[in-house]
């Protein structure tokens, strides 16, 4: 029987059995006891096909969503695989979070949690690792010096 459910995995079939949907489910048990504050929800376990309109259409039967934004790499382009989704109201995001959490999108399992607000990071100071072949000037800029020449 396990066997049975880990092949419609792999074939990519899009209804696991309810075995293995109870067993995903569990899994996350503790993230449902924790009450929502916000209506912002954080997505996690998205595949990297996954866009912004799909995230809207899969969580828009709960409520009147007011954004679905898959987070995306900077430098590939690429999702990171976690996303948010703001509702109206705090109701609606627990609708949701009850209906998708350990439910299959896009051939991956994702988890719905509580979003939790971003903490403000203390700014670094400039690094000083250059600073036996540099100048400093008064503009606050840095030039390096180049010894000999290349090419």
């Amino acid at each position: 029987m396990a066997f049975a459910a880990f092949r419609r995995i792999l074939s990519g079939s899009s209804a696991p059995s309810p075995l293995l949907r109870s067993h995903f489910a569990s899994i996350r048990s503790s993230s449902t006891l924790v009450t929502l504050t916000s209506p912002k929800l954080f997505i996690s376990g998205l595949s990297r096909v996954t866009t912004d309109e799909n995230l809207y259409n899969a969580f828009a039967s709960f409520g009147r969503l007011r954004e679905a934004k898959v987070i995306m790499d900077r430098a590939t382009g690429r999702s990171k695989g976690f996303g948010f989704v703001t509702y109206e109201t705090v109701e609606e995001a627990e609708k949701a979070r009850e209906g998708m959490n350990a439910k299959f999108l896009d051939g991956w399992v994702i988890f719905v949690d509580p979003a939790r607000l971003r903490e403000a990071q203390p700014r670094q100071p400039p690094r000083q690792d250059m600073q036996f072949n540099s100048q400093s000037t008064d503009m606050g800029f840095t030039t390096n010096k180049t010894i000999g020449w290349c090419g």
